[in-house]
């Protein structure tokens, strides 16, 4: 990539050439999908072979598959969509998420709480962002399954990389009676998203996080799971109204294929580029730094391949990415959501970590046309970088 190296693909990557060719080539199809002439239904057509192959990707049948306008619009229509459905069948009240969620999941929840009468309960997860089964079973047991709306959580989590032990912590809720959605935005692309294998009731996921275009994302909604529409008026598709993106869907797609294979499985190429270029990042960081502290699960392990998450100690994290930036180096301390608010991670202190540690957080994430160079740019970078933000100290 020309310009510098980017390192924080997490908040969005790049657009493939391919991915690009193909969006242009469906943006410039005229035709409302909904309409019933010629260029309406050729419309349609392009959106229903991407709605296919989106569906094939995830797991799940082209019916379960509702399109949105990004991964926030279908973590808020999944938490208040299946919490209002809930009541309405005279359900519980009680949510159930997981601390060190994205924002969106965050304050989607509160939301719920503040003005919608919900109980919130807040499961706490460990010292590398994992929610535990045994935590998830003690609430459910505390709370009674028949309170319980709805239970939320990441698949994989978007500051350290952490994934979640998915198919149990669905199949305990599953046990009790109780919806879970999945939040698997920061998943996508780096492992294996199968909606019906999963035992979840709802997955959430953005195409920009995989070099599609932003503005578009998709829920996954089981055929026996309810939510309540968000957008009223014309019930395009089931649980929301409007006109269906046909180019961003066929967009969506095609960023797909330069990542999964048709069965949704990450093509290995990819996940080997992306190990190898991280696993150079973290040897690097540490030779670097001996002091640095790798943050979430172990490389191997149940760890995203693009994400390296660090704490560095003595210094402000948002003092690094400043001047790693003015050295061409993007990297960010979390959620792009939070960019330009000073505040310590809500993950790090989830986790356990103190404020001054949690204050020199830094992440790394990488995409498919991620480099060497860009890695290499970064080390040697980081060793100014370090000193002078060492130097101003912690604020």
């Amino acid at each position: 990539m020309t310009g510098g190296a980017y390192l924080d693909h997490a908040a969005t990557s790049p657009m493939p050439d391919e991915v690009l060719s193909a969006y242009a080539r469906a943006l410039s199809s005229v035709g409302n999908p909904a309409s019933t002439h010629g260029h309406g239904q050729r419309s349609s057509e392009l959106l229903e072979g991407a709605r296919e192959r989106i569906a094939q990707a995830l797991g799940c049948d082209h019916a379960e598959l509702i399109l949105t306008a990004g991964g926030t619009e279908s973590i808020n229509l999944a938490l208040k969509g299946i919490y209002w459905a809930r009541r309405r069948a005279g359900g519980g009240s009680t949510l159930l998420v997981a601390e060190g969620e994205h924002h969106a999941t965050v304050e989607a929840a509160e939301w719920l709480r503040d003005t919608q009468q919900a109980e919130l309960i807040w499961l706490p997860i460990d010292d590398e962002g994992v929610l535990q089964p045994s935590v998830l079973k003690a609430a459910i047991a505390k709370a009674g399954a028949e309170n319980i709306a709805l239970l939320s959580f990441l698949w994989a989590n978007n500051e350290v990389g952490s994934i979640q032990p998915v198919s149990e912590l669905c199949r305990i809720a599953h046990d009790a009676g109780i919806p879970a959605h999945v939040d698997a935005v920061s998943a996508l692309g780096q492992t294996r998203i199968d909606f019906a294998a999963s035992g979840a009731s709802a997955i959430s996921v953005s195409a920009h996080k995989i070099g599609g275009p932003v503005g578009v994302g998709a829920l996954v909604l089981g055929r026996r799971t309810g939510a309540e529409a968000l957008l009223h008026g014309g019930s395009q598709q089931r649980s929301r109204s409007g006109t269906q993106n046909a180019a961003g869907a066929v967009a969506f797609a095609a960023a797909l294929d330069t990542v999964v294979d048709h069965a949704g499985q990450p093509l290995p190429a990819h996940l080997a580029h992306l190990a190898r270029l991280r696993d150079r990042l973290i040897a690097g960081v540490t030779r670097i730094d001996p002091t640095a502290t790798l943050r979430g699960s172990a490389p191997g392990e149940a760890r995203l391949p693009g994400n390296a998450h660090f704490t560095f100690a003595g210094c402000q994290g948002d003092s690094l990415v400043y001047l790693l930036d003015a050295s061409g180096v993007s990297v960010s301390v979390g959620s792009a959501c939070q960019a330009g608010v000073a505040e310590i991670s809500h993950v790090l202190l989830a986790m356990g970590l103190p404020e001054e540690d949690a204050a020199g957080a830094l992440r790394f994430t990488l995409g498919a046309g991620s480099t060497e160079d860009e890695v290499d740019r970064l080390l040697a970078a980081l060793p100014e970088a370090l000193k002078k933000a060492r130097a101003a100290g912690l604020v």
